[in-house]
């Protein structure tokens, strides 16, 4: 008996599908590109010319992040528009701590099969947050992997490349002692600690994703697929009206320990934790999961999704130009003198 042909497309890849789905994702890739960018979607891989004018002596600053656990609440959901801005947010956000301004991005997205409604929206955020971030998305790579993942089920991760003149980088050597420390408010949990909160939510407390919380005016699925917010066109706003010593993207670790990363030999970080109010969400996860106040802040930003370091003296305006931006900012407390790098509150 003659044996049948073996294809890909037996085996669970469909490269028909495949040259489909690309067609069916260039429109949202498309209305990101800059003027810079030299290429159109398609080629091996992608050109940007730098703008020599404005950057007349350019350090390029590179950043790489995925969402983690988040994306188990997406597939929970069926809702995926949201976590390809977070994807966006995670890359932008620490390349902007340098005062890097973002200028293009890339995904690299691996799924168990192609699903193109679900995964065409997981595009559509990914270029909406680079319009949040003002970068192109310039490329991208869409692996499908059968049998690696459960059905359903993709990971996906970011690549973000940003430029800042040399004589304009924020690396946090100029801190001192005195110094303010100013918060941006988050827009919730962000993309961290997904699994001590899925643990809470899900396990300890028994919810599920379409449960109504009151605590929280929205469902546990609607409050936990908030996306991360970008902070990039604030900031670039703000470094033209003050002197930023130093910043921080208050991701894993918390606000412990992401602020101490910029701080040079010698300082500290003093936190007033009663100077901003900080979201239901949190306090939620503290009660149901009996969770200690230290856990808390070492794994969540707890409503401080961004931190600037600027001197005390420029401290008003930048809490005033931040505010003006319609950014909620909070001066959450000071740089002070001690041995080593720490944090205290």
């Amino acid at each position: 008996m003659k044996k049948p042909q073996l294809t890909y497309k037996n085996a669970g890849v469909d490269i028909e599908a495949g040259d489909a789905f690309v067609k069916r994702i260039t429109p949202h890739a498309a209305k990101t590109l800059r003027k810079e960018v030299l290429t159109g979607i398609g080629p091996f891989s992608a050109l940007f010319k730098l703008d020599l004018k404005k950057y007349h002596s350019p350090v390029l600053v590179s950043g790489t992040d995925g969402v983690g656990t988040k994306l188990k609440v997406a597939f929970m959901t069926g809702k995926h528009d949201t976590v390809g801005i977070d994807l966006v947010a995670m890359c932008v956000n620490d390349v902007l701590t340098t005062s890097a301004e973002p200028l293009f991005f890339l995904d690299y997205l691996s799924v168990s099969n192609l699903q193109p409604e679900a995964l065409e929206q997981v595009i559509k955020g990914i270029a909406d947050g680079c319009l949040m971030a003002g970068c192109s998305l310039i490329g991208g790579e869409t692996a499908e992997m059968p049998g690696f993942y459960e059905s359903g089920e993709y990971d996906m991760a970011g690549f973000c490349v940003g430029v800042v003149n040399s004589d304009e980088i924020t690396d946090g050597s100029a801190i001192k002692a005195g110094d303010a420390i100013i918060g941006l408010s988050s827009s919730g949990i962000h993309s961290n600690g997904y699994s001590l909160v899925r643990k809470v939510f899900f396990e300890i407390a028994g919810l599920k994703v379409d449960s109504y919380v009151k605590e929280l005016g929205k469902t546990v699925g609607e409050e936990l697929l908030v996306p991360t917010a970008i902070y990039v066109k604030t900031i670039l706003q703000l470094k033209e009206t003050v002197k930023i010593k130093g910043m921080a993207h208050i991701t894993g670790g918390g606000i412990t320990g992401n602020v101490p990363r910029v701080l040079p030999l010698g300082c500290g970080a003093h936190i007033d934790k009663t100077a901003w109010e900080r979201p239901p969400v949190f306090d939620l996860i503290k009660e149901m999961g009996n969770v200690s106040e230290d856990e808390m802040y070492c794994t969540f930003n707890q409503g401080i999704g961004y931190v600037v370091i600027t001197s005390k003296e420029d401290s008003v305006a930048a809490l005033k130009k931040l505010n003006d931006l319609g950014h909620k900012a909070y001066l959450v407390g000071e740089v002070v003198a001690r041995e080593g790098v720490g944090y205290s509150a």
